[in-house]
């Protein structure tokens, strides 16, 4: 009798949480948020009134129009009339932890947000775990290093390729890796999507199509990821309005304890440093909206932004760690960079790619270096890409050569953890 007692309690204290424990890969539709240790400075804000920031920092799914990022704004503002919200959009498409990371100081922080919601769950999908490790504690300590007392809340979304696994009951890798960083830290996470893993399970959902054929049934989003504002963004708000219900009940407004690191040599020290700094050789434009249709496309990306046709034209950077990247550009009229890295041969980083007949920032890493002095140089290669097989990956065609012509190189932002040499 007392084991049964036993074993009932534990089931009953398990059922109190709204997710699953961060240590395993089981999966429960029951749970849909881990309160850990809430935000309550947040929460103590709002119900004083006055003003409150929110930050949202993701991909595109959070960056949409109309989306869940808009509604959750609004709901809040609807249960806390005496607040004033404000919201960053911080989001960027097709971007995953490993920018957003070094982007943070400048995108997010530099606002100085009570609570940042962070999104990376779809993008980071095809990533490693111990890279969303280094990314994600990064994204923690580089908040909590600025002010201890803004809260962080980790929400997950899901696309269709992610469906099998949770249909399983399992967690995705990007979103178990994600949960070891959020128990590591006392961080509340919310899975947003498992109401529409309920009604796939159902047969009531359908992933991906026009809505009008299918009017007996949900139509996610059109295009399998990026959900339609009236049924997979509403169902994302529904789920976290029930989850910050819940959350905004618990834990005590102070600083956040900041424990031991969970991986040592995680990224909070990333940086994003404007290429106006760094030597060049070479013919290179600066882009002004004004008179440049790409800088133009992407005035909300870059604040500066130089481009390069001239084959041999190059950035030089030298600096004292262990990783390097560059913020930039991938679109119809581009080329590829040859880069080198101290005496090693040049590696080329192609800057078009199967999605590319429109312009879109992009962003490219070196392999992890040696944690000493380096010399890199990015250097405009003279070989040309096959533009045209690399769109029939995708079924694509070139209609119009003259978009395609062109093999420049753009650049915007250096991305180091490091320090810059002179």
């Amino acid at each position: 009798m007392r084991v049964n007692f036993i074993v009932f309690f534990s089931l009953f204290l398990c059922s109190l949480t709204g997710f699953v424990q961060a240590q395993t890969d089981t999966l429960s539709e029951s749970r849909e948020f881990l309160i850990r240790d809430g935000l309550p400075n947040f929460f103590q804000k709002l119900r004083k009134g006055g003003p409150v920031s929110i930050a949202y920092f993701g991909g595109s799914i959070t960056e949409a129009k109309n989306g869940w990022r808009e509604q959750s704004l609004g709901w809040l503002q609807q249960q806390y009339p005496k607040a004033t919200l404000t919201h960053i959009n911080a989001a960027i498409g097709g971007t995953g932890s490993d920018l957003g990371v070094f982007r943070l100081q400048q995108h997010v922080l530099v606002h100085k947000p009570d609570l940042v919601f962070v999104e990376f769950a779809v993008n980071d999908s095809g990533q490693q775990p111990e890279k969303i490790h280094k990314a994600m504690e990064g994204i923690v300590r580089q908040i909590w290093r600025q002010n201890r007392k803004t809260d962080i809340c980790f929400v997950y979304t899901l696309n269709a390729p992610m469906a099998p696994v949770l249909l399983a009951r399992r967690m995705p890798n990007s979103v178990r890796a994600m949960e070891q960083i959020a128990n590591h830290y006392g961080i509340p996470s919310v899975h947003m999507g498992l109401e529409v893993i309920r009604l796939d399970r159902q047969g009531k959902l359908v992933w991906g199509g026009k809505k009008e054929d299918y009017p007996d049934k949900t139509v996610f989003a059109p295009d399998r990821t990026h959900p339609y504002s009236d049924t997979g963004h509403r169902l994302y708000t529904e789920a976290l309005s029930k989850a910050m219900q819940q959350i905004a009940t618990v834990g005590r407004p102070g600083a956040h304890t900041v424990p031991k690191p969970f991986v040592a040599d995680n990224w909070e020290d990333a940086q994003m440093i404007s290429v106006q700094s760094l030597t060049k050789q070479g013919n290179w434009l600066e882009l002004n909206p004004d008179d440049d249709t790409v800088a133009r496309q992407l005035k909300n990306r870059f604040p500066y932004l130089v481009k390069s046709s001239q084959p041999g034209a190059a950035i030089q950077v030298k600096f004292k760690g262990t990783v390097a990247g560059l913020y930039d550009v991938i679109g119809p009229g581009c080329g590829q960079y040859a880069v080198t890295v101290d005496d090693a041969p040049a590696a080329l980083y192609p800057r078009f790619d199967s999605y590319a007949t429109y312009y879109r920032s992009h962003y490219f890493f070196l392999p992890t270096l040696p944690n000493q002095l380096h010399t890199i140089t990015l250097t405009v290669s003279p070989e040309p890409l096959d533009k045209a097989a690399i769109l029939q990956k995708r079924n694509k065609t070139i209609t119009d050569p003259r978009r395609y012509t062109e093999n420049a190189v753009y650049a915007s932002q250096l991305l180091i953890i490091g320090q810059l040499a002179k």
